[in-house]
C-alpha cells in the first residue's frame, strides 16, 4: 500500500513524482541565513541595565530587532519617539572593533567593544565630589 495514486494502463512514474532523499545540512544552508540575535547572557546584561534605568525613571520602553546583519536593542523615553540609545550587536565587526556598540539618538557611537559588559559601562553613573 502506497500514498501515490494507482497508475492507469500504459502509464509510468516520472522522475519528478518519485520521492527523493534530501540532506538536511544542504537544505538548511540553501535557505536564507538566520537573523543575528542576542544570546541569553547578553540579553540578561542589557535587561539588567534597562531595569535599573527604568527604576530611576529615565527609560520607559524598549524594542528588540533581529535583522540579517545585526541585532538591535532600542531604548525609548516614550514609545512614540526616536530611541534614546541603541545597543547593537554586529558580528561582522567582531574581529575588528568589537561586535557591540552603544549609539545615542544622534547616531554617535558612545562606546564599542568585544564584550557586552564593558560596552554597557557607558551607562554607569560616576560619583562627583560636591563641596559646600
Amino acid at each position: 500500500m502506497t500514498d501515490q495514486p494507482d497508475l492507469r494502463h500504459g502509464e509510468s512514474r516520472s522522475a519528478e513524482n518519485t520521492p527523493s532523499v534530501v540532506d538536511l545540512r544542504e537544505y538548511k544552508q540553501s535557505k536564507d541565513p538566520l537573523p543575528v540575535t542576542f544570546h541569553r547572557r547578553e540579553l540578561d546584561a542589557i535587561l539588567w541595565i534597562y531595569g535599573r534605568m527604568v527604576g530611576e525613571g529615565e527609560w520607559r520602553d524598549y524594542a528588540i530587532d533581529h535583522l540579517k546583519d545585526k541585532a538591535v536593542f532600542s531604548v525609548f523615553k516614550r514609545s512614540g519617539e526616536m530611541p534614546l540609545f541603541r545597543i547593537e550587536k554586529n558580528p561582522k565587526l567582531a574581529a575588528k572593533q568589537g561586535a557591540f556598540s552603544v549609539i545615542n539618538v544622534n547616531g554617535m557611537i558612545l562606546k564599542r567593544g568585544h564584550e557586552i559588559s564593558q560596552v554597557l559601562k557607558v551607562f554607569d553613573k560616576t560619583l562627583k565630589l560636591v563641596e559646600k
